[in-house]
């Protein structure tokens, strides 16, 4: 099944999408250091499933834009191998749900070897997938199991929020010296923008905040952070003053950042695509409450996705999502 969405034009005005970002961050990785190869499923002469990679393989050739047999297991495998020899592969899988396939490469291997090595072996290896719902892809193409990534000791997990992000997260994630799962928001791909011209580097290991407030701190990470943005342009307009942080990394979390927020507002949101339950957002409640428990004026509030499997009529999908509507309900409870 092809979940590819075409890229949208947009006008020649300066602005780019964040497919382009992420694409432009390829191909200076890929310019800039000979190791540096993409492998994956349609990532070659189709262009990528989300067509972010559209015209690498014509640019830097087979050699360095692999296609890969429809194996996760079997291709992020292979990148382990490469990493481990001295390469510096970008794996992309097509959805989160399919990096399920590759559990077993990605949490017995790729994540263990250093350790399991006495620090003898790194595994130097990014691996990219879409997450997340929105787009009526159904059950096995929208879940946002991120969470269940950022709960594994040696991997370094991310998710980009803006353009700047997305053209800057991958450059700083081929340095690290572990490996590093990317995950791009499907519902982002066709955000456009501008990129800023004095953002050259991105900080892998802090948080951002994305709007300043005083009244109330919301929490959020990819496709997430719009919302919460426009939750807070709403509540500006009942004059609640919403703080926006963008986690931009999940493992590790920037704890300073956000309970540095939440000590000046002394209220918090939660904004998490994924299910409540054993959730990501509930870790970083409990963080919260374990460092300033003694600063809140109201009970964290969460925002995440009904527990259930993501329906396919849009309606119903837009039911099951946080949306700003949600988020703005959270934040008045809190500051009531």
């Amino acid at each position: 099944m092809s979940t590819r969405t075409r890229p949208r034009a947009h006008p020649d005005d300066g602005t780019t999408t964040f497919r382009e970002a992420l694409r432009e961050g390829l191909r200076e990785a890929l310019a800039s250091d000979d190791r540096v190869f993409l492998m994956g499923e349609d990532v070659g002469r189709y262009g990528g499933c989300f067509g972010v990679s559209l015209g690498l393989l014509e640019e830097f050739g087979p050699d360095r834009v692999r296609d890969t047999p429809l194996s996760e297991s079997a291709f992020v495998g292979a990148g382990i191998g490469a990493a481990l020899a001295g390469m510096r592969p970008v794996v992309e899988i097509m959805t989160v749900n399919f990096s399920l396939l590759a559990l077993d490469q990605i949490l017995n291997n790729a994540a263990t070897l250093r350790h399991m090595s006495g620090g003898q072996l790194g595994v130097p290896l990014v691996i990219r997938m879409t997450t997340g719902a929105g787009r009526q892809l159904a059950a096995q193409h929208s879940h946002s199991l991120e969470g269940w990534y950022a709960h594994i000791p040696g991997l370094r997990v991310l998710a980009p929020a803006t353009i700047d992000d997305a053209r800057h997260l991958l450059s700083a994630a081929l340095t690290d010296p572990d490996p590093v799962l990317l995950f791009e928001h499907g519902s982002l791909y066709n955000a456009a923008g501008t990129l800023d011209p004095a953002v050259h580097e991105v900080d892998l290991d802090r948080a951002a905040v994305r709007r300043a407030g005083d009244d109330v701190t919301v929490v959020a990470y990819g496709g997430c952070v719009p919302k919460a943005l426009e939750a807070a342009e709403e509540l500006a307009g009942a004059g609640i003053s919403a703080e926006v942080v963008d986690l931009r990394s999940l493992r590790p979390l920037d704890d300073a950042t956000i309970v540095g927020s939440v000590r000046r507002t002394h209220r918090a949101v939660v904004v998490d695509e994924g299910w409540r339950s054993g959730s990501l957002s509930a870790e970083i409640e409990s963080r919260i409450c374990e460092q300033v428990f003694f600063d809140l004026d109201a009970p964290v509030e969460r925002v995440c996705s009904a527990e259930v499997p993501i329906p396919y009529a849009r309606r119903l999908e837009e039911a099951a999502l946080p949306q700003p509507a949600g988020i703005v309900a959270a934040a008045r409870r809190a500051v009531s």
